[in-house]
């Protein structure tokens, strides 16, 4: 073997398993290049699935200012904004297939996974199988099943994970734990997220196909992954397939991930018990020549419970809105105050017997949390958010973890490692099954078409089951075409 090659295989093997190098291959950095300096055997090697859009800033953001090396990109289309990643990492090599590019390119450490939903799994999977570490965006998994593999999967085989909701590294989620870990609501029973979203096209007919109109350069194989095969659809690709089952996971997967965060980090939460949903729009209407049981509804609402957890010592029930539906405004808030987000188009209440925390500091545009208490206490976050890094350094600190290895303290810092972020994503596509199992439909003894699965779900999440209701559970997984399977 080479000594180019043996220094190369050390590397990996320092990185991956977080073990003592050799002195004689990691050079001390402050002997090549002073305090800050990385020495090129202890650079990660990165990639890329999903180069655009998302993808973009989720690579450059790993990359840490050229600190680790960006080895590889793919994207099923070059021509779109995935031309900022080619033009920030020059010397990457391009694939159009993640498959091909993590058998080909060899001492790959860790990857990006920022594509639609329906890829999230399937690629994460084929990653982890071949030990590489992996950061992927929100929502996890496209659906639960997916998420508890992958959950077990990276504790098997010791994989960094990171998922993408970078409002779970932001500081001030201290200030809301205190607020509950002191004690100041008192007895919690109550959370209310919502959200406006959608604010892509949802609730209508699914698009007709246009062969004719496919961009060239777009791999439309690939970009549809383990779907059904569709010949190319319009206006899918790059964002308006969020509102279709067989690719995105609606509102809830978009943000979802976000704001319900919050209240299941602070509160400790795990599996719900229950789910049941309404829905908005055409998706009500029993004789609608607009039902469409592929597409997610223009609107819904979800109610989960979940049983008492340490920090609320009592049941919790969790309402989630989206559709731009919000709750009503609490009398204890003032009126002229925003409940949530600015505008109050997304957020967070939780209800306590001695006061209500309001906040949204997982969105794109946060406003501070604020404590209001019966007493008229009131207690705010600071006017102006303290950043010094891109999205709290989410993922840097994935990064950092990456180096450290598996069970460092680095690793066991992260806030949204899998060990979490896999639970969490469940509870958010529980939501989803709940709109799912509301769509099915069946014709009864008189001739009419009777929405039979309209009730209060029943779920078994250790064994991940609805109980009441046998269909119901062909939507915690998936169907997948033939050489995506997981």
């Amino acid at each position: 073997m080479s000594k180019s090659k043996q220094m190369d295989t050390s590397r990996r093997s320092f990185i991956k398993k977080g073990a003592m190098a050799s002195s004689i291959l990691l050079v001390p950095r402050h002997v090549l290049g002073g305090v800050g300096y990385t020495a090129p055997s202890d650079r990660l090697h990165l990639a890329a699935i999903g180069a655009g859009g998302k993808g973009r800033s989720d690579i450059l953001n790993a990359s840490v200012n050229g600190r680790e090396r960006v080895v590889a990109l793919c994207d099923v289309d070059f021509s779109g904004s995935a031309k900022g990643s080619i033009e920030n990492f020059p010397k990457a090599k391009l694939f159009d297939d993640y498959r091909k590019m993590l058998d080909s390119v060899k001492n790959l450490d860790a990857v990006t996974i920022s594509t639609p939903d329906h890829v999230h799994g399937p690629a994460a999977k084929y990653a982890m199988e071949r030990g590489i570490h992996v950061y992927v965006q929100k929502p996890m998994t496209h659906n639960i099943r997916e998420a508890r593999m992958l959950t077990e999967m990276a504790r098997e085989k010791k994989i960094v994970t990171q998922m993408g909701n970078q409002g779970g590294s932001n500081p001030l989620l201290n200030m809301v734990q205190k607020w509950v870990d002191s004690g100041m609501l008192g007895k919690i029973s109550k959370v209310e997220v919502w959200t406006n979203r959608p604010v892509w096209p949802q609730g209508g007919a699914f698009p007709q196909p246009d062969e004719s109109s496919k961009p060239s350069a777009l791999n439309w194989d690939q970009w549809l992954g383990p779907a059904e095969y569709k010949p190319y659809t319009p206006n899918l690709h790059p964002f308006s397939w969020r509102g279709w089952w067989d690719y995105g996971t609606g509102a809830l997967g978009d943000v979802g991930c976000h704001l319900i965060d919050i209240p299941f980090r602070t509160l400790g939460l795990k599996y719900p018990t229950d789910a049941e949903c309404s829905v908005g729009s055409v998706f009500s209407q029993m004789w609608s020549p607009d039902y469409h049981p592929e597409g997610c509804p223009a609107s819904s609402f979800i109610t989960l419970h979940f049983g008492a957890t340490e920090k609320t010592k009592s049941p919790i029930k969790m309402t989630w809105s989206d559709g731009g539906i919000r709750p009503s405004h609490p009398d204890i808030i003032p009126a002229d105050h925003d409940i949530g987000g600015k505008n109050s188009s997304n957020g967070v209440l939780i209800h306590g017997e001695k006061g209500i925390i309001s906040t949204n500091i997982n969105d794109s545009s946060p406003i501070m949390p604020k404590l209001y208490l019966n007493d008229g206490t009131t207690e705010f976050g600071p006017e102006v958010e303290e950043n010094d890094e891109p999205e709290y350094g989410h993922q840097r600190k994935w990064v950092d973890a990456c180096k450290a290895g598996f069970n460092s303290p680095e690793h066991l810092g992260l806030t949204s490692s899998f060990d979490y972020a896999g639970p969490m994503t469940e509870t958010v596509l529980m939501g989803n099954l709940a709109i799912r199992s509301y769509m099915l439909r069946k014709e009864n003894s008189e001739g009419n078409m009777d929405f039979y699965a309209r009730k209060k779900l029943l779920w078994d999440g250790e064994n991940m089951r609805i109980t009441n209701l046998e269909e119901a559970n062909q939507f915690v997984g998936r169907t997948y075409r033939e050489g995506w399977e997981m």
